[in-house]
């Protein structure tokens, strides 16, 4: 049952979607934003959609960095941002994998996509409706995390393989951040 209350947002995968994907990114220098992220995200801002961004960290897990590696440079990312005033209220990051984690680590984690839990943690944090709220993400776990969670629209993209955008079996695949501005947060729509 939806709360007149409620809010929806646009929930981002970090790595493929943020940034250009690259294994285990957690440094500044090797972290490059994706060509439309600030405009996808300033377009959804303005139409009332909350940012949050989540990640399975399990670079984490197997001990390739540390979880304060990590938050720093999750900081310098969300300022990035600011400074595009753009607000991202919340980074949900799951640094567990139950094979390839090491001590505390080694888990199989409900946040860990495709399962829902930071999904669902966003719906508790924030009061979401999860039905008015989109995902964007580059696999087909964040997909499947989405449709778990009930989020109403999930996109899979695919820069290299894919048309503008398309409905498909995930819900939607799109060539590009700037093909799903268009589509979904244009002044038309």
């Amino acid at each position: 049952m939806r709360n007149e209350q409620s809010r929806k947002a646009l929930f981002l995968d970090r790595d493929g979607v943020i940034n250009l994907y690259d294994e285990y990114i957690h440094r500044r220098e090797d972290f490059h934003f994706q060509n439309g992220i600030f405009d996808l995200c300033r377009a959804a801002q303005d139409r009332g959609y909350l940012l949050l961004v989540v990640t399975n960290q399990t670079g984490i897990g197997r001990g390739y960095f540390t979880e304060a590696q990590f938050l720093e440079l999750t900081n310098w990312m969300v300022e990035k941002f600011r400074e595009q005033h753009i607000h991202i209220a919340h980074v949900y990051y799951c640094p567990h994998h139950p094979e390839h984690g090491i001590g505390q680590y080694k888990c199989d984690s409900p946040d860990r996509k495709p399962s829902p839990g930071m999904l669902l943690r966003g719906r508790e944090d924030f009061n979401l409706d999860l039905g008015a709220s989109m995902l964007v993400g580059d696999s087909p776990s964040d997909i499947q995390a989405a449709k778990a969670a009930g989020v109403g629209t999930a996109i899979l993209l695919r820069p290299n393989d894919a048309p503008p955008v398309v409905e498909d079996g995930y819900g939607y695949v799109a060539a590009s951040l700037d093909d799903i501005r268009s589509r979904f947060f244009s002044p038309l729509h």
